[in-house]
């Protein structure tokens, strides 16, 4: 078995999504060359320039669809490509499949990490249609792994920030000021991790021998939460208490069943984090999976508590500017200062 070098090429496919951006950043961080696969022609402005500000970083730009195998063999081949780390969403999901088919066509590429940047595909059980999307995850492992491909599997779990059922994506909103809505009884706990940790602990699995062809579980112990002590840890910001409202198992599956995308996909897998708590009722044992911090046991984790401190940080800055009359700017990726951590 081969595995990429230290200063391997990196492709990232999806690099102008939300977890696509960290993967960048830290990649370039890592001072690998890195790639990054924009579309041939793209109508989304602020896409464009998100892929302008990664360019400026010292990415590279090459421009294609990951559902192109002819070009996708000769863009791996051409640029001796030796990581690929896929990132696309939505609609996106099974252009994987073309995707792998050139990988293992071009033979350059000594490690693919697919996308997953959530739960363990093959573990967690949402209803529909978040079901659907984690059946065409499970597609994609499977023909990556027919084709003997070495993998990596990155099950990070949530992302670091306020879980709204109802939204495209709790990282576009603050945590609430107005009141909390808790699921069930809100005793049901989930692991949260910042973009940051996303992208730095990623980029180490690519190198490591000891992730090929495994899962790789995010599982801080610092920031274990259930969603009312979520809720108390955001009073504690702004300094002031909100009523709680409960959301009951019924309405998390009613709003599943309406099937408006991508709001339905978020509240299938509310229901399955925060309900049947996916990411704790199984224990890491198998022999093709391991926690990342077993890995890693020195590298810090950013804790949830400083995140919240962006948010507040955020919120007071938006209410500066809308009072002032001036529009707040969206940046491209919000990475701050590490300063509260766990290992």
């Amino acid at each position: 078995m081969t595995v990429s070098t230290a200063n391997g090429r990196v492709l990232i496919v999806g690099a102008t999504g939300f977890i696509g951006q960290f993967l960048v950043e830290a990649s370039l961080d890592a001072g690998r060359p890195t790639y990054v696969l924009v579309r041939p022609s793209c109508v989304n402005h602020s896409k464009n320039k998100v892929a302008k500000a990664l360019q400026d970083r010292g990415a590279i730009l090459l421009h294609g669809l990951a559902n192109d195998k002819e070009l996708m063999e000769k863009l791996l081949k051409e640029h001796q490509i030796e990581i690929v780390i896929s990132a696309v969403g939505g609609d996106k999901i099974l252009d994987q499949l073309s995707l792998v088919e050139a990988i293992k066509a071009a033979g350059t590429v000594k490690r693919f990490l697919p996308s997953e940047f959530g739960h363990d595909v093959d573990r967690a059980d949402p209803v529909e249609p978040g079901l659907t999307m984690y059946k065409e995850k499970r597609q994609v492992r499977q023909l990556t792994e027919t084709l003997a491909i070495p993998y990596t599997y990155i099950c990070c779990n949530s992302i670091a920030s306020w879980p709204y059922y109802d939204n495209r994506h709790p990282s576009e909103v603050i945590p609430p000021l107005d009141q909390f809505q808790i699921y069930g009884d809100g005793s049901v706990k989930a692991y949260f991790v910042a973009g940051t940790d996303i992208g730095k602990f990623t980029m180490k699995t690519v190198d490591d021998i000891r992730t090929v062809n495994k899962s790789v579980h995010f599982r801080p112990a610092c920031n274990l939460y259930n969603i009312n002590e979520l809720a108390t840890l955001w009073e504690k910001k702004i300094g002031r208490t909100l009523p709680r409202v409960t959301v009951t198992e019924n309405d998390l599956l009613s709003a599943a069943a309406e099937n408006r995308i991508p709001q339905s996909i978020v509240a299938s897998f509310t229901h399955d984090i925060f309900i049947k708590g996916c990411q704790v009722n199984f224990s890491i044992d198998g022999r093709n999976e391991i926690e990342v911090s077993s890995l890693y046991p020195n590298e810090p984790f950013r804790t949830l508590d400083d995140c919240f401190n962006d948010f507040l940080v955020k919120m007071k800055d938006e209410n500066m500017k809308q009072s002032n009359g001036i529009p707040a700017p969206k940046p491209v990726v919000e990475t701050l200062a590490i300063t509260a951590t766990c290992a």
